[in-house]
C-alpha cells in the first residue's frame, strides 16, 4: 500500500511539500516515496495529497502500477493510445 513515482516526475516538489506522512524523498535522479511511511492518505484526506497536486499525468502509480493522474486526466487530451484504436476502427467501418 505505497504509491511509486515514475520517471515522468519532473521534480517540482510540489508532492513533498504536501505529503503529510513525510513519504516523499529526493534521490539522486528523481523524487522517491518511502514505502514504510506512505499510507496513501488514508484517515487524512480523501484523496492521495501528491497526486492531487502533481501536475504530470502518470508521474505517480499505485501498487499495481496504475496511474493516478492517468493519459488526459489533466490536460483533457485523449490517450493516443485511445486516439489510434478509435481511428483504426472509423478505417474500417
Amino acid at each position: 500500500m505505497a504509491f511509486e513515482i515514475t520517471a515522468s516526475c519532473i521534480g517540482c516538489n510540489a508532492c513533498k511539500l504536501v505529503c503529510p506522512q513525510k513519504a516523499i524523498t529526493v534521490g539522486p535522479k528523481q523524487y522517491s516515496i518511502l514505502p514504510h511511511r506512505c499510507n496513501e492518505c488514508v484517515g487524512h484526506h480523501a484523496d492521495p495529497q501528491c497526486a492531487s497536486i502533481c501536475p504530470v499525468e502518470t508521474a505517480i502509480v499505485n501498487a499495481e502500477g496504475r496511474a493516478l493522474n492517468p493519459p488526459g486526466s489533466l490536460t483533457g487530451l485523449p490517450d493516443e493510445r485511445k486516439v489510434v484504436a478509435l481511428s483504426k476502427r472509423r478505417a474500417r467501418l
